[in-house]
């Protein structure tokens, strides 16, 4: 395993709970222990996941808010969950301690790569090869060719508390459009875990980053205009940067599989990675057991997502229609459930079509024909 962030242990994870890979030796490669609360995962499902018991916060409730619409949706029978950085990594090495099978190696990853049918990993003292490496890091910027699009999903987030109780835990704001769009599309996200807490993050699609003062002004002058908040503590900051793009990432090479984010399962046109983590790990899995080698999905119903992931994209970067207005559309005309599976790439034709009339035809359209034809 290269990498152990939320692909590498969410990989690991899932081999450990199959008894297939009992046999089988697993070496976790990293630059260093992860210690420390560096990420909060937030996403939405039916069932109880894999990972249930460290979910640190739940809501079936969300609010959306834009100059345009704004509604608080129940989204029953989905959950949206959060779940912290800290306990992920914390519960996943406890059960690895509990495997003899599984060794950690703390040393910088310079590249991976194929020699003599067998998987290498190079690192600065040496190489290790092995049947397969599973890899996560993402090496340099993918190469943008002609006809790909990237925007980054970067945002600033911090855990707050304050000094009386100021917000209802029962709900999480999903996305607030009422903030500046000079920038591009963007949003802030309130995740309450506590009358008096909560997780506020402001986050932008744009080409360019900003400057850390600018994120944090724009969160001050959030909480103090929308929420009220003027007098609070910080608890814990976290910074983020996801690619959005229609850039093809590689699924496989030889005997290098790659997953995560340096596999592409960042959504292209929203950069949500958790649950597609999630359904790429469960299929590595699969596979190994099948005797197959994990290959991407390459079905019609993938490349129809590709398709739309690129039609936004080519909206939001030719700057045809700004997000606000996008999200604000399709959330005021379709329930929600249908929204968030559209959004996990698990709607059917019927809720493609809604989901397609709900944004200006003309647009859309001609974007998507600009694609198709490309």
């Amino acid at each position: 395993m290269s990498g152990s962030g939320l692909a590498g242990m969410s990989l690991l994870m899932r081999m450990m709970q199959d008894s297939f890979f009992d046999d089988k030796q697993i070496l976790v490669v990293d630059k260093a222990p992860k210690q420390q609360n560096d990420r909060t995962w937030c996403f939405w499902e039916k069932e109880n996941g894999l990972f249930e018991s460290i979910v640190y916060h739940q809501w079936q409730q969300l609010d959306f808010f834009s100059n345009d619409y704004s509604a608080t949706l129940a989204i029953d029978p989905y959950r949206y969950k959060m779940i912290r950085g800290i306990d992920f990594y914390q519960y996943v090495l406890q059960k690895a301690a509990n495997k003899s099978n599984v060794h950690f190696h703390y040393e910088e990853v310079l590249g991976v790569g194929n020699e003599n049918n067998k998987a290498v990993l190079t690192l600065a003292s040496g190489k290790i090869t092995a049947d397969y490496i599973f890899n996560s890091i993402l090496f340099r910027e993918p190469k943008i060719t002609a006809g790909q699009y990237m925007l980054l999903q970067h945002f600033k987030g911090w855990v707050i508390e304050t000094p009386t109780p100021v917000f209802d835990s029962s709900k999480a704001t999903f996305m607030d459009f009422r903030v500046s769009q000079k920038e591009g599309t963007t949003f802030m996200y309130v995740m309450p875990v506590a009358a008096n807490k909560a997780l506020v993050e402001y986050t932008l699609f744009t080409e360019k980053l900003l400057t850390q003062e600018q994120y944090t002004d724009a969160l001050v002058q959030y909480l103090s205009a929308h929420l009220g908040i003027d007098a609070f503590t910080i608890e814990h900051e976290e910074f983020g940067i996801i690619p959005m793009t229609n850039h093809i990432f590689p699924s496989v090479e030889g005997k290098v599989i790659y997953i995560g984010i340096a596999g592409g399962q960042a959504k292209g046109s929203s950069g949500y990675a958790f649950q597609f983590i999630q359904k790429r790990t469960a299929s590595v899995v699969d596979a190994l057991k099948n005797n197959r080698i994990p290959k991407a999905d390459n079905s019609i119903t993938a490349k129809k997502f590709r398709l739309y992931d690129s039609v936004l994209l080519n909206v939001l970067h030719h700057k045809k229609l700004n997000g606000d207005r996008i999200f604000a559309a399709i959330f005021q005309k379709n329930p929600p459930q249908r929204v968030l599976r559209f959004l996990d790439n698990e709607t059917n034709v019927w809720d493609d079509l809604h989901i397609m009339n709900s944004v200006p035809t003309g647009i859309f359209l001609k974007a998507a024909f600009q694609e198709i034809f490309r």
